[in-house]
Protein backbone atom coordinates (compact mmCIF):
# COMPACT_ATOMS: atom_id res chain seq x y z
CA UNK A 1 0.00 0.00 0.00
CA UNK A 2 1.51 3.41 -1.28
CA UNK A 3 2.45 5.70 1.71
CA UNK A 4 2.09 2.86 4.69
CA UNK A 5 4.79 2.40 6.72
CA UNK A 6 7.13 -0.61 6.10
CA UNK A 7 7.06 -1.03 10.35
CA UNK A 8 3.52 -0.85 10.06
CA UNK A 9 1.76 -3.41 12.05
CA UNK A 10 -1.67 -4.90 9.98
CA UNK A 11 -4.78 -3.71 10.32
CA UNK A 12 -6.12 -7.82 10.47
CA UNK A 13 -3.56 -7.68 13.86
CA UNK A 14 -4.66 -4.06 15.38
CA UNK A 15 -8.12 -4.97 14.91
CA UNK A 16 -7.78 -8.43 16.91
CA UNK A 17 -5.83 -6.67 19.33
CA UNK A 18 -8.09 -4.28 20.02
CA UNK A 19 -10.97 -7.06 20.17
CA UNK A 20 -8.81 -9.14 22.48
CA UNK A 21 -8.11 -6.06 24.89
CA UNK A 22 -11.77 -4.71 24.83
CA UNK A 23 -12.84 -8.43 25.89
CA UNK A 24 -10.08 -8.71 28.52
CA UNK A 25 -11.09 -5.30 30.23
CA UNK A 26 -14.87 -6.48 29.76
CA UNK A 27 -13.90 -9.50 31.80
CA UNK A 28 -11.94 -7.77 34.43
CA UNK A 29 -14.60 -5.12 35.37
CA UNK A 30 -17.50 -7.17 35.06
CA UNK A 31 -16.92 -8.51 38.78
CA UNK A 32 -16.53 -5.31 40.31
CA UNK A 33 -19.67 -3.99 38.51
CA UNK A 34 -21.15 -6.77 40.20
CA UNK A 35 -19.48 -5.59 43.58
CA UNK A 36 -20.79 -2.33 42.89
CA UNK A 37 -24.20 -2.71 41.59
CA UNK A 38 -24.79 -4.93 44.74
CA UNK A 39 -23.92 -2.91 47.35
CA UNK A 40 -26.14 -0.17 46.31
CA UNK A 41 -28.91 -2.35 46.18
CA UNK A 42 -31.63 -3.01 49.24
CA UNK A 43 -30.75 -6.67 50.64
CA UNK A 44 -34.00 -8.18 49.19
CA UNK A 45 -32.97 -7.34 45.51
CA UNK A 46 -29.83 -8.91 46.23
CA UNK A 47 -30.92 -12.11 47.49
CA UNK A 48 -33.23 -12.94 44.39
CA UNK A 49 -32.19 -13.37 40.72
CA UNK A 50 -29.64 -10.92 39.85
CA UNK A 51 -30.46 -8.05 37.52
CA UNK A 52 -28.32 -6.41 35.79
CA UNK A 53 -29.82 -2.45 35.97
CA UNK A 54 -30.87 -2.32 39.73
CA UNK A 55 -34.39 -0.85 40.05
CA UNK A 56 -33.14 1.36 42.89
CA UNK A 57 -29.87 2.58 44.78
CA UNK A 58 -29.02 3.15 48.06
CA UNK A 59 -26.04 4.17 50.31
CA UNK A 60 -27.95 2.59 53.25
CA UNK A 61 -25.04 -0.68 52.89
CA UNK A 62 -21.92 1.80 53.37
CA UNK A 63 -23.36 2.86 56.57
CA UNK A 64 -24.72 0.14 57.96
CA UNK A 65 -21.09 -2.18 57.38
CA UNK A 66 -20.00 -0.13 60.40
CA UNK A 67 -22.68 -1.26 62.43
CA UNK A 68 -23.34 -5.01 61.43
CA UNK A 69 -19.77 -5.99 62.42
CA UNK A 70 -16.83 -3.64 64.16
CA UNK A 71 -15.42 -3.41 60.88
CA UNK A 72 -13.72 -0.24 62.29
CA UNK A 73 -11.94 -1.79 65.00
CA UNK A 74 -10.95 -4.68 62.17
CA UNK A 75 -10.12 -2.10 59.57
CA UNK A 76 -6.94 -0.51 62.21
CA UNK A 77 -5.78 -4.04 63.10
CA UNK A 78 -5.31 -4.77 59.48
CA UNK A 79 -3.63 -1.40 59.30
CA UNK A 80 -1.40 -1.74 62.23
CA UNK A 81 -0.34 -5.49 61.07
CA UNK A 82 0.29 -4.83 57.66
CA UNK A 83 2.11 -1.56 57.98
CA UNK A 84 4.35 -2.74 61.12
CA UNK A 85 5.28 -6.51 58.63
CA UNK A 86 5.81 -3.83 55.55
CA UNK A 87 8.07 -1.46 58.10
CA UNK A 88 9.76 -4.55 59.33
CA UNK A 89 10.38 -6.86 55.93
CA UNK A 90 11.81 -3.36 53.65
CA UNK A 91 14.46 -3.04 56.94
CA UNK A 92 15.38 -6.59 57.48
CA UNK A 93 15.01 -6.91 53.28
CA UNK A 94 17.47 -4.20 52.68
CA UNK A 95 20.04 -5.13 55.22
CA UNK A 96 20.23 -8.28 54.19
CA UNK A 97 19.98 -7.96 50.34
CA UNK A 98 22.90 -5.08 51.05
CA UNK A 99 24.88 -7.66 52.96
CA UNK A 100 24.94 -10.76 50.04
CA UNK A 101 25.23 -7.88 47.03
CA UNK A 102 27.84 -6.24 48.41
CA UNK A 103 30.70 -8.92 50.79
CA UNK A 104 31.92 -12.11 49.82
CA UNK A 105 31.33 -14.54 52.55
CA UNK A 106 31.39 -18.50 52.97
CA UNK A 107 28.03 -19.81 52.54
CA UNK A 108 26.97 -16.91 50.45
CA UNK A 109 25.35 -19.09 47.47
CA UNK A 110 23.56 -21.43 49.77
CA UNK A 111 22.20 -18.90 51.67
CA UNK A 112 20.57 -17.43 48.40
CA UNK A 113 19.33 -20.41 47.05
CA UNK A 114 17.51 -21.36 51.01
CA UNK A 115 16.02 -17.93 50.75
CA UNK A 116 14.83 -18.10 47.58
CA UNK A 117 13.62 -22.15 47.81
CA UNK A 118 11.26 -21.47 50.81
CA UNK A 119 8.91 -19.88 48.60
CA UNK A 120 8.59 -23.72 47.45
CA UNK A 121 6.43 -24.72 50.13
CA UNK A 122 2.86 -24.08 50.94
CA UNK A 123 1.87 -21.71 53.94
CA UNK A 124 -0.24 -24.49 54.80
CA UNK A 125 2.70 -26.19 55.71
CA UNK A 126 4.02 -24.10 58.52
CA UNK A 127 0.05 -23.12 60.08
CA UNK A 128 0.64 -25.61 63.03
CA UNK A 129 4.55 -25.47 63.35
CA UNK A 130 3.76 -21.54 64.40
CA UNK A 131 0.70 -21.75 66.06
CA UNK A 132 3.00 -24.58 68.73
CA UNK A 133 5.87 -22.63 68.97
CA UNK A 134 3.81 -19.36 69.30
CA UNK A 135 1.58 -21.00 72.00
CA UNK A 136 4.55 -22.85 73.78
CA UNK A 137 6.82 -19.14 73.73
CA UNK A 138 3.46 -17.66 75.31
CA UNK A 139 3.32 -20.88 78.19
CA UNK A 140 7.56 -20.37 78.88
CA UNK A 141 8.05 -16.69 78.84
CA UNK A 142 4.48 -15.19 79.32
CA UNK A 143 4.87 -13.38 75.55
CA UNK A 144 1.27 -13.30 74.28
CA UNK A 145 1.93 -14.03 70.25
CA UNK A 146 -0.67 -16.33 69.79
CA UNK A 147 -4.15 -14.07 69.48
CA UNK A 148 -1.99 -11.12 69.29
CA UNK A 149 -1.08 -8.58 66.25
CA UNK A 150 2.41 -9.40 67.53
CA UNK A 151 2.68 -12.83 66.51
CA UNK A 152 0.64 -12.07 63.17
CA UNK A 153 3.41 -9.60 62.10
CA UNK A 154 6.09 -12.10 62.49
CA UNK A 155 3.43 -14.47 61.06
CA UNK A 156 3.37 -12.46 57.57
CA UNK A 157 7.68 -11.66 58.10
CA UNK A 158 8.10 -15.62 57.33
CA UNK A 159 6.12 -15.49 54.34
CA UNK A 160 7.57 -11.83 52.95
CA UNK A 161 10.86 -11.42 53.79
CA UNK A 162 12.49 -14.55 51.47
CA UNK A 163 11.19 -13.40 48.02
CA UNK A 164 11.71 -9.23 49.44
CA UNK A 165 15.67 -10.17 50.41
CA UNK A 166 15.91 -12.07 46.88
CA UNK A 167 14.41 -9.50 44.95
CA UNK A 168 16.50 -6.28 47.06
CA UNK A 169 19.49 -8.55 46.11
CA UNK A 170 19.16 -8.58 42.13
CA UNK A 171 17.82 -4.68 42.72
CA UNK A 172 21.22 -4.19 44.07
CA UNK A 173 23.50 -5.98 42.34
CA UNK A 174 22.32 -3.53 39.35
CA UNK A 175 23.38 -0.38 41.28
CA UNK A 176 26.68 0.73 40.33
CA UNK A 177 28.99 -0.20 43.38
CA UNK A 178 31.60 3.10 42.30
CA UNK A 179 28.63 4.94 44.07
CA UNK A 180 29.16 3.22 47.52
CA UNK A 181 33.12 3.65 47.02
CA UNK A 182 32.50 7.50 46.44
CA UNK A 183 30.25 7.45 49.43
CA UNK A 184 33.17 5.70 51.63
CA UNK A 185 35.46 8.39 50.26
CA UNK A 186 33.65 11.48 51.05
CA UNK A 187 33.78 9.72 54.20
CA UNK A 188 30.74 7.33 55.02
CA UNK A 189 30.82 3.93 56.35
CA UNK A 190 29.64 1.21 55.30
CA UNK A 191 25.89 1.63 56.93
CA UNK A 192 25.95 5.48 55.54
CA UNK A 193 27.15 4.54 52.13
CA UNK A 194 23.74 2.09 52.32
CA UNK A 195 21.40 4.77 53.65
CA UNK A 196 22.59 7.91 52.04
CA UNK A 197 23.63 6.57 48.70
CA UNK A 198 22.42 3.34 48.37
CA UNK A 199 18.69 3.27 49.71
CA UNK A 200 17.72 6.77 47.59
CA UNK A 201 19.25 4.59 44.16
CA UNK A 202 17.08 1.51 45.29
CA UNK A 203 14.21 3.45 45.93
CA UNK A 204 11.48 1.58 42.84
CA UNK A 205 12.79 -1.68 44.07
CA UNK A 206 12.29 -0.41 48.06
CA UNK A 207 8.76 0.45 47.00
CA UNK A 208 8.14 -3.03 45.03
CA UNK A 209 9.42 -4.80 48.44
CA UNK A 210 6.77 -2.90 50.23
CA UNK A 211 3.98 -3.26 47.76
CA UNK A 212 4.48 -7.18 47.94
CA UNK A 213 4.94 -7.06 51.84
CA UNK A 214 1.86 -4.83 52.45
CA UNK A 215 -0.45 -7.45 50.09
CA UNK A 216 0.66 -10.22 51.37
CA UNK A 217 -0.76 -9.44 55.07
CA UNK A 218 -3.31 -7.18 54.27
CA UNK A 219 -5.50 -10.14 52.16
CA UNK A 220 -4.60 -13.15 54.08
CA UNK A 221 -6.73 -15.43 55.78
CA UNK A 222 -5.40 -18.61 56.70
CA UNK A 223 -3.01 -17.68 59.33
CA UNK A 224 -5.61 -13.96 60.19
CA UNK A 225 -8.51 -16.77 61.38
CA UNK A 226 -6.23 -19.05 63.25
CA UNK A 227 -3.70 -16.70 65.13
CA UNK A 228 -6.01 -14.28 66.07
CA UNK A 229 -9.17 -13.60 68.13
CA UNK A 230 -12.37 -11.53 68.26
CA UNK A 231 -9.72 -8.48 69.78
CA UNK A 232 -7.25 -8.90 67.27
CA UNK A 233 -9.37 -9.70 64.20
CA UNK A 234 -8.14 -8.08 60.23
CA UNK A 235 -10.60 -7.21 57.64
CA UNK A 236 -9.88 -10.80 55.24
CA UNK A 237 -11.07 -12.85 58.43
CA UNK A 238 -14.11 -9.81 59.74
CA UNK A 239 -16.01 -9.95 56.40
CA UNK A 240 -17.06 -13.57 57.75
CA UNK A 241 -19.26 -11.71 60.07
CA UNK A 242 -21.72 -10.34 58.00
CA UNK A 243 -23.11 -14.33 57.32
CA UNK A 244 -25.43 -15.05 60.39
CA UNK A 245 -27.28 -18.40 61.21
CA UNK A 246 -30.32 -16.57 59.44
CA UNK A 247 -29.30 -14.61 56.58
CA UNK A 248 -25.98 -13.23 54.57
CA UNK A 249 -25.84 -9.40 53.82
CA UNK A 250 -24.49 -9.54 50.17
CA UNK A 251 -25.32 -6.09 49.90
CA UNK A 252 -22.88 -4.91 52.95
CA UNK A 253 -20.64 -7.52 51.76
CA UNK A 254 -20.11 -6.00 48.48
CA UNK A 255 -19.87 -2.61 49.99
CA UNK A 256 -17.26 -4.01 52.70
CA UNK A 257 -15.03 -5.36 50.36
CA UNK A 258 -15.11 -2.23 47.86
CA UNK A 259 -14.09 -0.53 51.18
CA UNK A 260 -11.14 -2.78 52.20
CA UNK A 261 -10.05 -2.95 48.44
CA UNK A 262 -9.52 1.54 48.39
CA UNK A 263 -6.13 1.48 50.42
CA UNK A 264 -4.60 -1.20 48.76
CA UNK A 265 -5.77 0.29 45.08
CA UNK A 266 -5.00 3.84 45.70
CA UNK A 267 -1.65 2.61 46.90
CA UNK A 268 -1.06 0.37 43.54
CA UNK A 269 -2.07 3.27 41.41
CA UNK A 270 0.51 6.18 43.57
CA UNK A 271 3.20 3.80 43.56
CA UNK A 272 2.51 1.40 39.91
CA UNK A 273 5.70 3.76 38.15
CA UNK A 274 7.98 2.62 41.08
CA UNK A 275 6.69 -0.84 41.46
CA UNK A 276 7.08 -1.52 37.62
CA UNK A 277 10.64 -0.12 37.80
CA UNK A 278 11.34 -2.12 40.95
CA UNK A 279 10.53 -5.37 38.92
CA UNK A 280 12.24 -4.95 35.83
CA UNK A 281 15.25 -2.87 36.74
CA UNK A 282 17.09 -6.08 38.06
CA UNK A 283 15.97 -8.48 35.81
CA UNK A 284 18.45 -7.81 32.93
CA UNK A 285 22.02 -7.04 33.86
Amino acid sequence: MAGASPTALPRSFVLARRVFLTLLTGFVLLPVYVMASSSLKPLKDVSGRFRWLPSGLTVRPYLDIWKTVPLAKYFVNSLIVAGAATVLSVVVAVLAAYAVSRYRFRGKRVFTVTVLSTQMFPGILFLLPLFLIFVNVGNTTGVALYGSRGGLILTYLTFSLPFSIWMLIGYLDSVPRDLDEAAMVDGCGPLGALLRVVVPAAVPGIVAVAVYAFMTAWGEVLFASVMTNDTTRTLAVGLQGYATQNDVYWNQVMAASLVVSVPVVAGFLLLQRYLVAGLTAGAVK
